[in-house]
């Protein structure tokens, strides 16, 4: 990111294209890829992928990874085998790092697609998620806004108390 101040706030409608590509508002772009080219694509819930930069994802999951693998050394996890298990199929396909095609546009891979449920043609909201960029499904982000709109306040305050 380019500055811990710097939050990525935005809503943006932006159709993909028949080979899956989607341009990304420069607005949310350009924070993303202040710390390098490299960015990573995360499933984050049904109809929803996060987009990251790489230098803030990767330090964050090699932690999270390095404490399980600590505590497995350490045969803390030896009756959690079937929690291993599951932790490492979605590791598997969670996340994957990608690079941008020209014209600023995100190449949404297999795998992906499906968990998107988006069409070629279709169209998808681009959504700035202050830490992140988020790519909604139409209908699972209308579902989400209209369940958490109801929690802004408490949220703000929260975070501002």
């Amino acid at each position: 990111m380019a500055a811990a101040a710097d939050l990525l706030i935005g809503e943006f409608v932006r159709a993909l294209d028949e080979r899956f590509r989607l341009a990304i508002p420069p607005e949310l772009l350009e924070p993303l890829l202040a710390a390098g080219p490299k960015l990573v694509l995360a499933k984050e819930r049904a109809g929803c992928l996060s987009l990251w930069s790489a230098a803030l994802w990767k330090p964050r999951m090699d932690a999270a990874v390095d404490v399980v693998r600590s505590k497995m050394e350490a045969g803390l996890l030896a009756q959690r085998v079937g929690q291993l298990q599951e932790l490492g199929r979605l590791l598997s396909t969670r996340h994957q790092t990608v690079t941008l095609a020209g014209r600023a546009r995100l190449v949404v891979p297999e795998g992906f697609r499906e968990f998107l449920s988006v069409e070629p043609g279709g169209s998808l909201l681009v959504v700035g998620a202050a830490v992140c960029v988020e790519l909604w499904q139409p209908a699972a982000w209308s579902a989400y806004v209209t369940s958490e709109m109801p929690g802004f306040r408490r949220r703000i305050d929260e975070l501002t108390a």
